[in-house]
């Protein structure tokens, strides 16, 4: 089963323009990413057959971080080794990261105009809506036994009431399930299987019985080479940064601050959220709560994984914070979104790097998912916590000794129906929100 060599006759040049091209039109969060990807690679262009694609998905799927990023990652590394992987990864992320750029720019310097104004009040109900139907989407996949429901109940508690902090959370969770799943680990057997097989028309580039390329190939050597490669390049970042403007600078803790995020990802952009929310709005004020719902809004009408509204955070900290003078703002604000995103997406080219071949051999062992498990229960808590934070501040923007914003609870009902009724999708739910939150500032 083992050979030498690429396992694929698309050169890396080939491969480079469609992952460009993904880039650009991977809208519609990580399952419209990742149902593209499946399209394009395993039903039309055939470089992937589907239980490889879905093998390289589950390894995915259990990680920290965007699965649809780590997936373009994955594939683009067992074709083209190394910088395959590099190169995919990167051009997943590069469109949405300039998009979010411009169009930060244009929030920041004309978001008081009253028709953009408009606009981003319409848009902050739907980014409830959006909320509360990822909570349900999540659920309804995971929440499976009344163990996993009790470990989401006790996760929204301790957010909301007790205001515990999300890893403290997280880390219960996965102690929780790694002791249930040993003692009581009938709890955790959901029977689930991703069905029978489709009919090919043609064998995959990279088929079921395609031999394991040789970089693909397990050796403990290569995985602590790759995890040392990756400290060392997270530890010269960190220490120029650190050298530059002292530990304690907006960049440096930038840096160390989504490093932390990075690996708190498990479950989706939503379920870090609440994480980056604590630190950059409360800790570090780098943005306001309100900005931080505009951010999500952005991000969400914009390709690439989600957790790039962590570019906005970025961008609007650099700019706020003026850290290289307020003549140089808009230099100090692109600088500040380049720092966030390259530590927030270091440690998932690390992950897939280090652990793909290693990883893939602890699939369907208990021991393993059933933390898993417990820590996807606790992240639809962390969700709904997240939900009602938002509907907090849109529907009392100035605090419940203020007055209701009726129209907004209107949008929310909207919005919240057409998501579950309707199967309305994400952008024409924004895009539907925004018009009508613009005609209503317009005429009132």
């Amino acid at each position: 089963m083992h050979i030498t060599g690429n396992p694929s006759s698309i050169t890396l040049g080939q491969a480079s323009l469609y992952w460009l091209k993904l880039g650009f039109i991977s809208f519609g969060g990580p399952a419209g990413q990742i149902a593209i990807m499946h399209h394009d690679l395993v039903e039309q262009k055939r470089w992937i057959s589907e239980d490889r694609f879905l093998h390289a998905l589950n390894f995915c799927m259990v990680l920290p971080g965007p699965e649809a990023q780590q997936l373009a990652t994955y594939i683009g590394w067992l074709m083209h080794r190394h910088w395959g992987g590099i190169i995919a990864g990167a051009l997943f992320v590069l469109p949405s990261f300039f998009l979010l750029i411009v169009l930060t720019w244009i929030y920041l310097t004309y978001g008081n105009v009253p028709a953009v104004a408009g606009v981003l009040y319409g848009l902050k109900p739907a980014i409830v809506a959006i909320v509360i139907f990822a909570a349900y989407r999540i659920g309804s996949r995971t929440l499976n036994t009344p163990l996993l429901w009790l470990i989401a109940g006790l996760a929204f508690i301790a957010l909301t009431i007790f205001k515990l902090p999300f890893p403290f959370i997280i880390l219960t969770a996965g102690l929780i399930g790694y002791y249930a799943g040993r003692v009581m680990p009938h709890r955790f057997e959901t029977g689930k299987s991703h069905g029978a097989p489709r009919e090919r028309s043609q064998p995959a580039l990279i088929d079921d019985a395609s031999p394991i390329p040789s970089h693909a190939l397990f050796s403990w050597l290569a995985l602590w080479r790759t995890a040392a490669a990756g400290i060392v390049i997270w530890l010269v970042a960190i220490g120029i940064l650190s050298g530059m403007y002292g530990w304690n600078g907006t960049y440096t803790q930038m840096g160390w601050f989504f490093t932390k995020a990075a690996l708190m990802t498990f479950g989706g952009a939503y379920a870090v959220l609440p994480y980056v929310y604590q630190g950059a709005v409360e800790q570090y004020l780098w943005l306001t709560p309100g900005q931080m719902i505009d951010g999500l809004a952005l991000g969400e009408t914009t390709p690439g994984p989600l957790i790039m509204v962590v570019t906005f955070v970025g961008f609007v900290g650099g700019w706020g914070m003026q850290v290289l003078g307020p003549e140089t703002r808009f230099v100090s604000a692109f600088t500040g979104a380049g720092v966030v995103t390259f530590f927030t997406f270091l440690p998932s080219f690390i992950f897939i790097f280090m652990g793909a071949p290693f990883i893939e051999t602890t699939h369907g062992k208990l021991s393993f998912t059933a933390p898993l498990k417990a820590i996807t229960a606790a992240v639809v808590g962390v969700i709904l916590n997240l939900a009602v934070f938002f509907a907090y501040y849109v529907v009392w923007p100035q605090g419940l000794g203020g007055d209701v914003d009726w129209f907004s609870i209107g949008l929310i009902i909207t919005a919240v129906t057409a998501m579950f009724r309707l199967n309305a999708g994400v952008i024409p739910v924004l895009l539907s929100c925004g018009m009508l939150g613009m005609v209503w500032r317009l005429t009132t």
